[in-house]
């Protein structure tokens, strides 16, 4: 008896077979797209009609940003998740591919380009000669970029070793030195300013890292209750996470944007209306977490809770890219 292949097209009647595999990664490689354009598109747009100037490279720098967010979020989260995975009762040994090299390289070339920039007195370079790359020792700034080159760095190569957990000291000094660089000497108490960006920086990194890591791990489960418990264990770590960041954003937005005029600059400002953008879009990720735990608790199969985490991990991909989108922007005026 000869065995044959059936064809792809209609075989016995039946339409053509569908590719799942192939429609994620055109609907994740479109995102990916989408996102790009906020931090290229976006400073034109917020600043329309403000009367603020954009510095130079504002929006190569909001891209660069975003991508070094991006690649902060994906060990983070991979570390996170492998660490609840351990205290799931049958849980499977086997974990998903690991993508915390590719982020770091990724982050490498984002913090490259970033410290490019701060060689040239924060001016977009014309050519290599225009690089001054032992001047940024001389200054905080420079230095801070030069940490956080090393550090995507070394990140990558412990992601490559036997031991890839040791991949959170590197990680930690990429979060301390951004929290730093937020805040400058010249701030009105840059050390508060710093620890509440360490602490939003680190529980957005969790929350959105770890969610994205969850799912590539649900979908290599077969044992449908350890990924139930999987999912309700990050689930109250992630209301904590939502806590903390809300906390830490309102009270980083007072602080430069004071009580009495903050609902003006929200919309008259380029870095208010960026702000807006991002708080619109953490009350849809709030929304779709909620319906999430909702479905995790009370639906006949918990694991339907997985539809609304997809959507809530393609809303917190544009979050990341407003946030490098933010960070170029000129700091409001504190009327």
């Amino acid at each position: 008896m000869t065995l044959t292949r059936p064809s792809l097209g209609a075989a016995d009647g039946s339409e053509p077979r569908s590719h799942p595999g192939v429609s994620r990664a055109v609907a994740v490689l479109v995102l990916v797209a989408l996102a790009a354009l906020i931090p290229l598109l976006g400073p034109s747009a917020a600043l329309h009609g403000t009367g603020e100037a954009a510095a130079p490279g504002t929006a190569g720098i909001a891209l660069l940003r975003a991508v070094l967010f991006a690649a902060l979020c994906v060990p983070v989260g991979e570390l996170f998740v492998n660490r609840l995975a351990r205290s799931v009762p049958g849980a499977p040994t086997a974990m998903p591919r690991s993508w915390a090299a590719y982020a770091a390289a990724a982050g490498f070339v984002a913090a490259l380009g970033l410290a490019s920039v701060v060689s040239t007195g924060n001016l977009v370079p014309n050519s290599p000669a225009d690089l001054d790359v032992g001047g940024l020792y001389a200054s905080r700034e420079g230095k801070l970029a030069l940490l956080e080159v090393n550090a995507f760095a070394v990140a990558g190569l412990c992601a490559l070793s036997r031991r890839p957990a040791t991949q959170l000291w590197p990680l930690a000094a990429v979060v301390i030195a951004e929290a730093l660089r937020a805040h400058p000497t010249t701030e009105h108490s840059p050390l508060l300013g710093a620890g509440l960006t360490l602490v939003h920086l680190t529980c957005g990194a969790l929350w959105a890292g770890g969610l994205l890591y969850a799912l590539r791990t649900l979908r290599g489960w077969g044992v449908r209750a350890a990924g139930a418990a999987l999912l309700g264990l990050y689930a109250r770590v992630a209301a904590v996470l939502l806590a903390a960041i809300t906390a830490t954003g309102v009270w980083s937005s007072l602080r430069r944007m004071p009580s009495e005029t903050i609902l003006e600059q929200l919309t008259e400002t380029a870095y208010g209306r960026a702000l807006l953008a991002k708080v619109l879009l953490m009350v849809a990720v709030a929304a779709l977490a909620l319906w999430a735990r909702i479905r995790l608790r009370r639906a006949v199969d918990p694991l339907t809770a997985c539809s609304p985490a997809r959507a809530e991990v393609a809303v917190l991909g544009v979050v990341v890219a407003v946030s490098g989108l933010l960070t170029a922007l000129p700091v409001p005026i504190r009327w």
